[in-house]
């Protein structure tokens, strides 16, 4: 059997009407939203209701006061001078006797000086004096005296060891030779040949500082080379 629908009945043919009907609603709520408006009062009321919540949140401000310090002590009485008045015709039992202590003149006064120890002056060497020591006719002389005493050792000829040895010692306040020994060595050959001349040293003259003989140090290079 076949269903016949009436076209009275058909809601298709009524779309475009329903389109329109709903376009129109929405426009109309859309100019109701923008023309809605809110009494002032009651936007007061809630800026106000706001307002106290804020500050029922705010942490009150603790602020620590300061410490004050103490109170300066009270000052201390002054004591005033207690003066007494004696009358000129009494007697006052404790007198201030002055004794007469001028020096006679023809007294003799002894002034002792206590003179220095001359332990540190044995005891100190000097570098540089005003009067260096001088060996017997100058630096020339002592160069010859060293390479007419210096005797070359055989080790040392044989293992052809050469070079410079530099001996320190020390003049003394009477211009004799002491405390020698090596600052910069070459071989122990050397080393020992150089200390044995220097110790045959005859007298120097010896240094002087403030016109006073002292002991100074003084150093001697000795080469060593074969020929």
């Amino acid at each position: 059997m076949e269903v016949k629908k009436s076209p009275k009945a058909d809601l298709e043919n009524k779309r475009g009407l329903f389109l329109e009907i709903g376009l129109a609603l929405t426009l109309a709520f859309v100019f109701l939203a923008f023309e809605w408006r809110v009494d002032s009062s009651e936007a007061t009321g809630l800026e106000d209701q706001q307002e106290m919540e804020a500050e029922e949140e705010m942490i009150p401000v603790t602020r620590q006061e300061p410490v004050k310090p103490p109170p300066p002590p009270p000052p201390a009485p002054k004591v005033a001078d207690v003066l007494e008045i004696v009358d000129n015709d009494e007697e006052i039992e404790d007198e201030l006797e002055i004794e007469d202590s001028d020096a006679d003149m023809d007294e003799e006064i002894e002034i002792q000086v206590v003179e220095e120890e001359e332990e540190e002056d044995e005891a100190q060497v000097f570098v540089i004096v005003e009067d260096m020591p001088e060996f017997p006719g100058g630096q020339l002389e002592l160069q010859k005296w060293i390479a007419k005493s210096i005797k070359y050792p055989v080790i040392a000829q044989e293992n052809g060891i050469t070079g410079r040895v530099f001996v320190t010692f020390v003049v003394n306040k009477v211009g004799g030779v002491e405390q020698v020994r090596v600052v910069r060595g070459v071989d122990p050959s050397l080393d020992k040949e150089a200390v044995r001349v220097i110790n045959k040293m005859p007298k120097w003259k010896p240094g002087k500082q403030r016109g006073k003989a002292v002991k100074v140090s003084y150093t001697v290079p000795i080469n060593f080379q074969l020929q």
